[in-house]
């Protein structure tokens, strides 16, 4: 749990910095570091997807995971639940500001395949060097987002606490049953979703990340059963 306990302090300290001085900054000055901060995002998701050991797995993985999303509408759902979210906090207190604030935040900290990867590394190995670099970014976001969207950004550390929190203690749960490749090929298959988060943060292409998550529990099943088939 410790890396989910820096990445949360990372927003809130973010968050106070951006709200007492981010204004101090200039369009110009955001904008460099959000294109620093993506390509450090690029990065770290080719780090991952480069640890593959079985390409064709992480190749049908991704393909499948692919598929699966779009079937089930994953993107569309998380979307209809930022929009639920944000119409609710409008109703419910009036401070529109906030909601953004809060649902733009939680859309950007949970829904990424970091947040997934990171938890389940911090679970199943007890290494939290995904969640660590995730801090820094969100902890950058955060100064830049609460500078235009106010505190409500803050608000969104409670989400993310429960959310991977869920996900490390669940995933130490499940470690007995989980090899090695399979951790591997996981990691792999979520490195190509955090280039792809990257990318779309550089604004050079839009790619539906959410319906692409199916593709990391494909990498798991596809190695586990090779291995039960002795195939690896």
């Amino acid at each position: 749990m410790w890396g989910t306990i820096v990445n949360v302090l990372a927003i809130i300290g973010g968050t106070i910095l951006g709200v007492l001085g981010g204004r101090l900054l200039s369009d110009d000055n955001r904008d460099t570091v959000t294109k620093g901060v993506s390509l450090c995002v690029i990065l770290i998701g080719l780090q991952m997807a480069f640890a593959t050991e079985h390409l064709i797995v992480l190749l049908v993985s991704i393909v499948l995971g692919g598929v699966t999303g779009e079937i089930i509408g994953i993107e569309k759902y998380l979307n209809r639940f930022a929009a639920y979210l944000e119409k609710s906090l409008k109703g419910g207190s009036g401070k529109s500001g906030l909601a953004k604030g809060f649902v733009t935040a939680t859309l950007i900290y949970c829904v990424g395949a970091m947040a997934i990867m990171g938890s389940l590394q911090s679970g199943l190995t007890g290494e939290h060097s995904i969640l660590y670099a995730k801090s820094f970014i969100d902890g950058v976001t955060s100064v830049v987002l609460s500078s235009t969207l106010g505190i409500g950004v803050a608000l969104s550390a409670l989400p993310l606490f429960f959310y991977q929190g869920s996900i490390t203690l669940l995933a130490g749960w499940i470690e007995p049953y989980i090899i090695e490749e399979a951790i591997t090929e996981m990691k792999a298959a979520g490195g190509l979703l955090i280039l792809a988060i990257g990318l779309n943060m550089l604004e050079i292409i839009r790619i539906r990340v959410g319906n692409l998550l199916p593709a990391v529990i494909y990498a798991v099943i596809f190695m586990t059963l090779m291995a039960n088939i002795n195939l690896i």
